[in-house]
């Protein structure tokens, strides 16, 4: 029988050589990434605005409290600080993305690549989904066959009849499609069935290759993984994003749908806001940017 008296009270070693103290700290940051990059992938994440394509809903600069949970959690997808991407899993999601909801998103890439040059957070709003049948008409938004209206802190700046009707730079390549002027296109959904010959093989390139097939086409006929077919079954569901910002956006009409597994949340709140483009060294400059106004805005 051991009496309390006689029980030593086990003290735990204190660093103390330098070497030791460099280990303490290592561990004690690592653990806290570690607990970062949990949360930052199954709960909230923070996002900056980086460009005006949503304003007046947000604005450039704005910090933003994100919802990762609403549209399925998932492991951690970047080192946090650095931004290099990790393999990562999604889980089954609580709900898919809704016409009008503002959604954060990774970066499908470039109008004409199958994979991005670098690993990028989008922020746009989904204004149709899966199925829906879209169309733009001298700027009027319609979705099966009804006319949307913008958000309420949406706006359309002015630009030349030039830009607005310019078709050298909209998805897909050689649809004729403008900013102004698009479709009518349907959404493309899981188990789409897609007709494919010479004059739409362009068209649906990227597409397919980003569901991960090779595609090309030799002589008269589209090879999909090095067999000749003449139509693709789509994967994936997908939804479309605009900027509220609609002159002065590059979204789903500039680079092309959106699968609904790159949908990571939707934002909150506003936590902080200021000019980003003045360099941390402009400090009392920095200082005099932040926009207390915007500080606690709900985004809807």
């Amino acid at each position: 029988i051991i009496s309390p008296m006689s029980k030593k009270k086990k003290v735990k070693k204190k660093p103390e050589t330098f070497g030791e103290q460099i280990i303490s700290w290592a561990k004690t940051i690592i653990g806290a990434i570690i607990v970062v990059m949990i949360i930052n992938g199954i709960l909230i994440a923070s996002f900056v605005v980086p460009t005006g394509s949503m304003e007046d809903t947000v604005a450039t600069g704005d910090f933003l409290f994100v919802n990762k949970f609403i549209y399925g959690p998932t492991t951690p997808q970047v080192i946090p600080f650095v931004n290099i991407p990790l393999p990562f899993y999604k889980f089954p999601a609580p709900s898919d993305p809704e016409k009008g909801d503002v959604i954060v998103f990774i970066y499908p890439g470039d109008r004409n690549d199958v994979e991005p040059d670098a690993f990028q957070y989008f922020l746009k709003r989904c204004v149709a989904t899966a199925g829906d049948t879209l169309q733009i008409i001298d700027n009027q938004l319609y979705v099966n066959g009804d006319a949307q209206q913008i958000a309420e802190e949406g706006k359309f700046v002015r630009r030349s009849p030039a830009e607005l009707n310019a078709t050298f730079n909209t998805f897909p390549p050689n649809s004729g499609y403008s900013i102004s002027n698009y479709g009518p296109v349907v959404i493309p959904y899981e188990g789409m069935k897609i007709e494919l010959d010479r004059n739409n093989y362009e068209q649906w390139r990227v597409f397919i290759g980003r569901e991960g097939h090779e595609i090309s086409y030799r002589g008269n006929d589209v090879v999909i993984d090095g067999e000749a077919v003449n139509s693709y079954t789509v994967e994936r569901d997908y939804c479309f994003g605009m900027g509220d910002n609609r002159n002065n956006s590059q979204d789903s009409r500039a680079w092309g749908y959106i699968p609904y597994e790159n949908v990571v949340g939707t934002p909150m709140i506003v936590y902080w806001s200021w000019d980003t483009s003045l360099p941390l060294s402009d400090f009392f400059g920095k200082l005099s940017s932040v926009r207390f106004d915007r500080i606690g805005t709900i985004i809807r």
